[in-house]
């Protein structure tokens, strides 16, 4: 007999439901969560020993299990998450008023500003997925999800006018921003306010798998917001279980579980954040390019990418671009993705073929 693990990947789980306009939470495209239920049907391998805690960071929560054969973790090793996490937040927290990406969006205009690796490394991520899918993905989107409702003020579902939207627009996108990576500062030609919530969790998944494999550890689960890191084999020996939300404002039901190990994981998705008005719906998710709320029917993107961090901001990226693009785009890369449409009576699922291993290794759950 063998023992299982598995999770439920939920978008917005920390979040109030909602169907009217609300302060923003930690993201201003994604926000999401991971619900961890840990179900144990016998025992393990003989001698494997589970380590498994939690904690909050970045307005969210974190889930860690390890499974060692030994004693490579030190008694400390919680302590250790913490502080991994805590550096990751204080460097790009956008509530945190002395955190260093506060700073630079308070910096002047045109002159440089030396930033951090962890920063600079969260900005180069950023970078490239901003050009791989076209500006879909923009951490400067901010001021327009602010004007739409969707930022910290309450604006009454007001809708803006079109004259403000193209306004932000032109103020926006990250090829503002002007990197120098010998001297690893950056410089703005125009007034940004960054928002990494896209980005961040991924990027602080990948840390603490960073720290995990500096003490020989290589069979963990990381959850942090949503965002998550795996590796190695579960405590039976098995590829990790990650259960897919049905994307809608109920929580738990499972559309889809894939078994997945060695890399990054990361849904993104609109249905629990959105106001309507004169019976149209306007999403949380605001396409940079346009300044507007996303149209398409795609409800939910789940990736899957050689990290965390690229995996949160490709699913970012693709949700906003839509089913038929992501698929264009996630083909070209490389990337497996799961997408789920929305129809008349049910959801659409569509995939490309570098996901669909994950879907067939995960089918023994799906009863």
């Amino acid at each position: 007999m063998t023992m299982y693990s598995w999770m439920i990947l939920v978008a917005d789980l920390v979040a109030p439901l909602r169907l009217k306009t609300r302060p923003r939470a930690a993201s201003f495209l994604f926000v999401g969560a991971v619900f961890a239920t840990l179900l144990t049907i016998c025992g393990c391998e003989p001698a494997v020993r589970e380590v498994a805690f939690a904690g909050s960071t970045m307005g969210t929560t974190y889930h860690v299990k390890v499974v060692t054969k030994g004693s490579e973790l030190p008694q400390d090793i919680a302590v250790q998450v913490q502080s991994a996490v805590d550096a990751v937040d204080l460097s790009m927290s956008t509530y945190k008023p002395d955190s260093e990406l506060n700073r630079l969006n308070r910096h002047p205009v045109g002159e440089a500003f030396p930033v951090s690796a962890d920063l600079w490394a969260v900005l180069d991520i950023s970078a490239t997925v901003y050009t791989l899918t076209g500006g879909a993905f923009d951490p400067t989107v901010a001021p327009l999800v602010d004007v739409w409702g969707f930022g910290p003020i309450d604006t009454g579902d007001r809708i803006p006018s079109d004259v403000e939207i193209e306004t932000l627009v032109t103020q926006i996108g990250l090829d503002k921003l002007v990197r120098d990576p010998a001297r690893r500062t950056v410089l703005k030609t125009s007034t940004l306010q960054l928002d990494l919530s896209a980005v961040a969790k991924g990027y602080a998944a990948d840390k603490v798998a960073d720290l995990l494999r500096e003490y020989g550890i290589d069979r963990y689960m990381i959850e942090i917001g949503g965002e998550l890191a795996l590796a190695g084999l579960n405590s039976a020996g098995e590829p990790w279980r990650i259960a897919i939300e049905t994307p809608t404002l109920l929580q738990g039901d499972v559309q889809k579980i894939v078994a997945v190990t060695d890399c990054g994981m990361a849904t993104s998705g609109d249905y629990r954040n959105y106001f309507e008005k004169d019976g149209r719906r306007y999403s949380h998710t605001i396409d940079p390019r346009t300044g507007k709320p996303i149209t398409h029917r795609l409800a939910s993107v789940t990736v899957i990418a050689e990290t965390s961090a690229l995996a949160d901001a490709l699913a970012t990226g693709f949700d906003v671009l839509g089913a038929e693009r992501a698929l264009i785009v996630a083909n070209e890369l490389g990337v497996p993705v799961f997408l789920l449409i929305r129809g008349e009576d049910a959801f659409e699922e569509r995939y490309n073929q570098a996901f669909a291993a994950y879907l067939k290794a995960g089918n023994g759950l799906e009863k």
